[in-house]
């Protein structure tokens, strides 16, 4: 019963609640609130730094020549997942409102997860120097793709992206998030063997960077009416659309990577890396890309989605790796 709860609610989670509530009880305001946005823009830009000095030339070289697999995750992450937020416009819109709606293609066409995707991968025995390029691959292009897909999918929506053009906003994404990913790239001959020693120390500044930009995100939607504009009943509604959309994407996800005949450790790094979204760019690039009022409901989906991706991978990831075992266990009894 313990272990079911802390997969449902582990300590980010937790943590991530309480920033929500903290901003709603006490948001930043006046000198708080540029103090709190000078300091984003600085952990945003140590996060990427770090995330650019984390990944190994080795592993993206070793992956980099299995283009079928990164081809249908490309399609998957940035063609099929858009498609389908498009497509369910007809049916979300009524349901969630405009906002909640924006927020869910947000969602959509966003990159992939690198960590998660890649840690998943390896409980469930996949392909993962595959999900290593896969993953920083998805993620880098996302930098420049994702506002480009919203911005067509929105047809230029200026309001709720803040009034910025597309090609501005592609810059400022560029210099906050590309450029410090780039720096520490380049510095990991140097820092490398750092990294790979102090992994946890990198986990706490990813979380807390998100946790960060989570506080000041919503503390200027709470300032502006975010609570009035979005019930308890949306948020119920838009919790069942986030399952749904993860259901359906993960079913047709497996199902392709079978029908093209991929092996087992190479779908597992397909399903992995093609169906879940990215918090830690998602977060903040949004800060960029929309304005005060609407990035408190274009995060919502993304933070339910993302805890809802979290708990289901978990799952499946143990349930894929039980399944290796087992043949593993069963060859060498044929063996014997």
């Amino acid at each position: 019963m313990l272990s079911k709860l802390r997969l449902l609610f582990d300590r980010f989670t937790l943590i991530l609640i309480a920033v929500v509530t903290a901003a709603t009880v006490l948001p930043a305001h006046g000198q708080g609130a540029v103090f709190f946005d000078r300091l984003t823009a600085a952990a945003i830009a140590l996060l990427f730094f770090l995330h650019g000095a984390k990944l190994s030339r080795e592993a993206i070289i070793a992956g980099a020549t299995h283009w079928r697999l990164h081809g249908l995750v490309f399609i998957w992450t940035f063609v099929i997942f858009p498609a389908l937020g498009w497509a369910l416009r007809p049916v979300l819109l009524p349901l969630l409102g405009e906002p909640l709606y924006i927020g869910v293609l947000y969602l959509c066409v966003l990159p992939g997860t690198v960590q998660s995707a890649i840690a998943f991968t390896s409980i469930a025995r996949g392909n993962v120097p595959a999900a290593v390029c896969a993953a920083s691959a998805s993620s880098i292009i996302g930098i420049v793709l994702t506002p480009m897909l919203l911005d067509w999918l929105l047809k230029a929506d200026t309001q709720a992206m803040g009034g910025a053009s597309m090609m501005h906003a592609i810059g400022a994404i560029s210099i906050q998030i590309l450029l410090p990913f780039v720096v520490g790239h380049l510095m990991r001959p140097v820092l490398g063997r750092w990294m790979d020693r102090h992994r946890r120390h990198v986990v706490i500044v990813d979380q807390s960077s998100i946790l960060l930009v989570v506080y000041t995100a919503f503390s200027a939607s709470v300032i502006g009416g975010l609570w009035q504009a979005v019930p308890p009943s949306a948020l119920l509604i838009l919790t069942v659309v986030c399952c749904l959309l993860l259901a359906l994407v993960l079913v047709l996800n497996t199902w392709s990577a079978r029908r093209l005949g991929f092996s087992r450790e190479d779908e597992i790094t397909i399903v992995f890396c093609g169906s879940k979204k990215s918090m830690a760019t998602g977060v903040p690039m949004a800060q960029v890309l929309f304005s005060a009022a609407a990035i408190g409901p274009a995060l919502l989906p993304l933070m339910i989605f993302h805890q809802i991706q979290l708990m289901v991978c978990a799952v499946m990831a143990q349930n894929y790796a039980r399944l290796a075992d087992r043949k593993q266990a069963a060859a060498v009894a044929l063996q014997s």
